[in-house]
């Protein structure tokens, strides 16, 4: 069988044609979603108008966006935008991408938050601010203190906040409870921090080695993070207070067994969509509020 010699990209090339050859190297999703971003779009436009020409600027633009994602760089960097529970967040090099699999961890805090009025909520290693803007939507009654170490996330976390008009949420820049008064003062303390090994070979895989290293890892086994946050928390929380962490796939068992060290009760670990535990929570004792 003769195989179909491969397209050029040259200036005229219409938006079907240009997607064909995009194809040849990557994705086809990241394929439309960055011709969607060089030509301002929509996946409907696309599709309706897929004879359209592109001009020569869009040819040279989309030629060096897939070049890059063709060597792992995240279709969100390209872009500059992530889509997360709802938002669309602006993300760049400083901050982690975020992921889907995080907005159940949302989903599981909200549950935390039922019937608790104007409940406080500390989100430690905000990144792009995604899980504490979250939580600030769909409860404008809460008070959100974000916390990263990362001046530069701290920068992208801000416009976010201040582009979706979260004024509950506050902005600290501090390793996840420094500087912050240890009183009992919040509701709900969640948090995704860096929990993947440093010897994981995941670290060098597609799109997750553009991504900064100290949200991904510790540098060592992935759990310094919660032996730190779980310290930090404990005089922080209100009784009846939870805290609520995203951690890898194998590390559900010892972060439970750090909550209950710590004090915690009613710990329990979650599943992700795979079907892996992904989320373990722990409340501190005191007033009851059911998870």
């Amino acid at each position: 069988m003769v195989r179909e010699a491969p397209l050029a990209m040259a200036a005229g090339l219409s938006r079907a044609a240009a997607l064909r050859w995009a194809r040849q190297s990557i994705d086809r999703l990241d394929a439309r979603r960055l011709l969607q971003h060089v030509t301002g779009c929509s996946a409907a436009d696309l599709l309706a108008y897929a004879e359209v020409p592109l001009s020569d600027e869009a040819v040279h633009a989309f030629k060096a966006l897939v070049a890059r994602r063709q060597q792992g760089e995240p279709v969100a960097y390209l872009t500059g935008v992530a889509g997360f529970y709802g938002d669309l967040l602006q993300v760049s090099p400083a901050v982690l991408v975020p992921r889907p699999e995080t907005e159940a961890l949302v989903r599981w805090a909200l549950t935390v938050l039922d019937g608790c009025p104007a409940p406080r909520v500390a989100d430690l290693g905000t990144g792009s601010g995604a899980i504490g803007l979250a939580l600030a939507g769909a409860r404008p009654d809460a008070v959100v203190l974000a916390v990263d170490v990362s001046p530069e996330a701290l920068a992208v976390a801000t416009r976010n906040r201040d582009r979706l008009t979260r004024h509950n949420v506050t902005l600290h820049c501090a390793s996840w409870f420094e500087g912050t008064p240890a009183e009992p003062a919040f509701d709900l303390v969640v948090s995704n921090p860096p929990y993947i090994n440093a010897a994981d070979p995941h670290l060098a895989g597609d799109g997750v080695r553009f991504e900064p290293k100290v949200a991904l890892t510790d540098g060592g086994d992935g759990l310094s993070a919660y032996t730190a946050i779980v310290a930090q928390a404990m005089p922080r929380l209100k009784p009846g207070g939870w805290l609520l962490v995203e951690h890898g796939h194998d590390q559900a068992e010892s972060v439970a067994a750090r909550w209950r060290a710590a004090g915690l009760v009613n710990v329990e670990s979650r599943q992700d969509l795979s079907g892996n535990p992904r989320m373990t929570a722990g409340q501190k004792p005191g007033a009851d509020r059911g998870a």
